[in-house]
């Protein structure tokens, strides 16, 4: 459910004006960028609505950034992914149905869909080429956006296909960085990678000191309010994690031992199946509807048995649903 929205202080006419939304079951933000004069908006990092208990989906938060969108007269020219989350499903698609708009996110994702399916077995077929989004994005993509341009930046590490967004003077990291208070994402997940991470913050270390770095989540640590914009400066200078004073060598000892105690992220297994898929449920092979998969024993948690040797086959009467 979405907490609030409000617009950011007014910026010129050369910058982006940028709208958040808070998610507060995943501390996920959703921004609308918009280009000033021209009204045209990019919806980054949509969240549709899941309640893990009851499997029921819904769509509050994306309709009140469609309202928000409606209400300023925008028109919707992207709505783009930062990755693939892991955290909560996309609302892409059911924003272009209402909106309009291209879906577009990292080049490198095609890779990250051979991933997903080996986790689900599979179980409806996944075509592995991009071909769930409209626009699949390269490193150094430069996208026209009413009187300015959105160029992708390719930063892998928290995943091999994350990208972030330039817009203007606004930079939107996605989990490549939290707020300076927070530090950096996990670099666990299939194929994710420390030293690439430090490395691709290394490069938005190199952005103008007054870039505006709008983060992905925030989980309010020690209890403070919301916060998710800060000066790529302040990162520099006080990162928790990672700034001028860290190591490529620490870094990578910090962020291997912190995720060594992490667990998998509560939304995991119903995520993936829908964010590779562009926000696009997957379909019951026989009925048709709209389903989710919930594949057993495959993420690799400690002390986790091959479910195989839990329930051998041989020893099984098969009963199949229809």
């Amino acid at each position: 459910m979405t907490e609030s929205s409000h617009r950011v202080s007014e910026t010129p006419t050369t910058t982006p004006e940028v709208a958040a939304f808070f998610d507060v079951a995943t501390s996920t933000l959703t921004y609308v960028v918009t280009s000033p004069e021209t009204k045209r908006c990019a919806i980054i990092d949509p969240v549709l609505d899941y309640d893990e208990s009851s499997a029921a989906v819904s769509t509050e938060s994306a309709d009140t950034v469609a309202r928000y969108v409606l209400e300023n007269d925008l028109r919707v020219d992207y709505i783009l992914e930062t990755h693939v989350h892991a955290d909560h499903l996309s609302a892409a698609h059911y924003l272009r149905q209402h909106l309009g708009g291209l879906i577009g996110i990292g080049a490198e994702t095609v890779g990250v869909q051979s991933a997903v399916a080996a986790i689900y077995s599979d179980a409806t077929p996944l075509a592995r080429d991009g071909s769930h989004f409209d626009v699949l994005l390269e490193d150094e993509r430069s996208l026209a956006f009413g009187s300015l341009h959105i160029r992708t930046l390719h930063v892998p590490g928290h995943t091999p296909a994350c990208v972030a967004y330039l817009i203007g003077d606004a930079l939107f990291a996605g989990d490549t960085l939290f707020m300076p208070d927070s530090g950096t994402a996990r670099c666990d997940f299939p194929g994710g990678d420390a030293r690439s991470l430090y490395r691709s913050i290394q490069r938005l270390f190199r952005l103008p000191d007054a870039t505006r770095v709008f983060v992905c989540h925030d989980y309010q640590p020690n209890g403070r309010s919301l916060q998710y914009v800060a000066p790529i400066k302040t990162h520099r200078d006080r990162n928790i994690h990672v700034n001028r004073t860290v190591s490529e060598v620490s870094f990578v000892a910090m962020r291997s031992q912190r995720d060594a105690g992490l667990g998998t992220p509560k939304l995991m297994l119903p995520s993936l199946q829908v964010n590779v898929r562009g926000g696009t449920l997957p379909r019951h092979p026989t009925t048709g509807e709209p389903f989710l998969y919930l594949p057993l024993n495959k993420l690799g948690a400690a002390g986790t048995r091959n479910i195989e040797d839990i329930f051998p086959r041989q020893n099984e009467n098969v009963d199949f649903i229809d």
